[in-house]
């Protein structure tokens, strides 16, 4: 009998929960704070990206390229099929 009670309370109180939150989700005000902190964020984005300043390109000519033969001749070639004969 009180496992019965506490069930449907339980369930009762799952229901109330979704309700509210539904209720309170697609309520008005609701709407209209998402709407303003929406376009808050976008004119203080497009603000903000219109002060970055330009940084200068210093990375010319850092990589170093080898063109020696000598690294490839000190790297031998394995095949594991030849390892098992």
């Amino acid at each position: 009998m009180i496992n019965k009670v506490f069930s449907i309370l339980q369930f009762l109180l799952i229901i109330f929960f979704i309700f509210y939150t539904n209720y309170y989700y697609f309520s008005d005000t609701n709407i209209d704070k998402i709407y303003k902190n929406r376009m808050n964020l976008s004119l203080n984005l497009s603000k903000n990206t219109g002060e970055l300043p330009l940084l200068n390109n210093d990375t010319n000519n850092i990589i170093e390229y080898q063109n020696s033969d000598e690294s490839m001749e000190k790297i031998k070639k394995r095949s594991f099929w030849n390892l098992l004969k």
